[in-house]
């Protein structure tokens, strides 16, 4: 009867430990991902990187429009004059005050610089677009990693249960074990070994626990939510069994953002060496200033004017022909040359690694996805194991070591099942993320 002081039921246990998911707000996935894309930094950081690629865009085609500047000046003077002139004739003159005003108005406008005002356009566009595609990057690894960190939270909430279940099956072989030892039909061995399962079972309820809020914390930072903002997470591991190799190869090549923006950048230098190729061939521009002057002095002698006024219109062309630079033109070409060479290398590597991807994340998809459907049948020859084993030793038809192996055949039975969902789950996630439909 001492015994007894020490088995205390599951449910009580549950709530000593702290277990209370009905006082927690559930997070669902689809709410975690929202969050995280909302809040998560690195996504801020690229979007803000795209907003600037964007913005400079939006100003791409002011290189085809023509300057236009407006300066004036307002000038003081004060000079003391002392002149001597061939007829004999002396000017001496202390503080000959003056001013000046000048306004001009100059336009200049590039008619013709061998087209880089075009490529850098082009060049602004397709820096554009791949800062869209950084985005789009960043986003798919978020998420995936939201993913990833919310099942894996599941996950230990799954065996967080199982572990629960062993518990409550280790409580009916105390009672069981006890009701036999006080009438004399059981031994108090098998009493004391299902006293001791229970309570390691108990410490690894714990220890779960442990693992689980180690594992919100995690995602926490994933999507940037307040530490002291506790929640639930769902129970189930949903897994998609229909994905096929050839679609999703299909799908990486249309809408992967990593091999898209390898793409681009070969965009990028194609933009670059014609803005290079561009400095071969000569500019032209057409000029034009409007300019108003006025001065006001005091006369230092006879023919001295006293106030002095112009207004007039220049205009003109002008044309820079480019002749020889020490070979520097040349030089940026081949440069310009070498790395469009070097981005469509790694264009092709990205494709090839990203293939090799595909076709790994697929073995391991079909692999976990068919121990998952295994498992799962395998999972209800355990359980039943269990219900007969339990049965008989009640009737005294089976020993208490049988009943702890049938036991522990459940418990590892469960925990395959979980692991392999959870994996299947993984594989799922790294194949979408590949093929670029994560998100859409």
């Amino acid at each position: 009867m001492r015994l007894q002081a020490f088995v205390l039921p599951i449910a009580y246990w549950m709530n000593l430990c702290g277990i209370s998911a009905a006082a927690q707000p559930v997070l669902t996935v689809e709410q975690a991902i929202a969050v995280g894309l909302k809040n998560n930094y690195n996504i801020l950081l690229a979007k803000t990187e795209a907003d600037i690629a964007r913005n400079d865009y939006q100003y791409a085609y002011g290189a085809l429009l023509p300057q236009l500047n407006l300066t004036a000046t307002r000038n003081w003077s004060v000079n003391n004059v002392n002149q001597s002139f061939a007829d004999g004739r002396k000017v001496d003159k202390k503080n000959a005050r003056s001013n000046v005003w000048n306004i001009t108005g100059n336009l200049n406008w590039t008619l013709f610089d061998g087209l880089r005002m075009f490529a850098a356009a082009d060049e602004l566009k397709n820096i554009r677009d791949r800062g869209e595609y950084a985005v789009k990057s960043q986003v798919i690894q978020t998420v995936a990693a939201i993913l990833s960190t919310y099942y894996q939270i599941v996950q230990q909430k799954q065996q967080l249960a199982s572990i629960a279940e062993q518990m409550e099956i280790s409580q009916e072989r105390v009672h069981i074990a006890q009701t036999k030892f006080a009438s004399g039909l059981g031994s108090k061995l098998d009493l004391l070994q299902a006293q001791v399962d229970l309570n390691a079972q108990r410490s690894a309820y714990l220890q779960q626990q442990t693992i689980i809020t180690q594992s919100k914390a995690a995602l926490h930072q994933l999507i940037a939510l307040p530490i002291d903002e506790d929640f639930e997470v769902l129970d189930t591991i949903p897994v998609d069994t229909s994905l096929e190799i050839e679609q999703l190869k299909a799908l990486a090549i249309q809408q992967n953002p990593d091999l898209l923006i390898a793409a681009k950048e070969i965009d990028i230098a194609q933009n670059n060496l014609q803005i290079t190729k561009a400095q071969r061939l000569p500019t032209i521009s057409f000029n034009t200033s409007y300019s108003f002057n006025r001065q006001n002095a005091q006369p230092t002698n006879p023919y001295q004017p006293i106030s002095n006024r112009n207004l007039g219109l220049n205009y003109g062309f002008s044309a820079s022909i480019p002749l020889f630079h020490g070979f520097d033109i040349k030089r940026q070409i081949e440069d310009a040359q070498i790395n469009m060479q070097y981005q469509q290398t790694y264009l092709q590597n990205q494709s090839s690694q990203l293939q090799l991807s595909l076709k790994n994340a697929y073995v391991h998809y079909r692999y976990y996805v068919q121990a998952m459907q295994l498992e799962e049948a395998n999972l209800q020859v355990a359980e039943e194991n269990v219900h007969i084993a339990l049965a008989a030793f009640e009737q005294g038809q089976t020993t208490s070591l049988d009943v702890r192996t049938a036991q522990q055949g459940l418990a590892d039975a469960r925990s395959r099942l979980i692991t392999a969902r959870f994996n299947a789950k993984q594989a799922e996630i790294q194949l979408r993320a590949l093929a670029g439909n994560l998100v859409q």
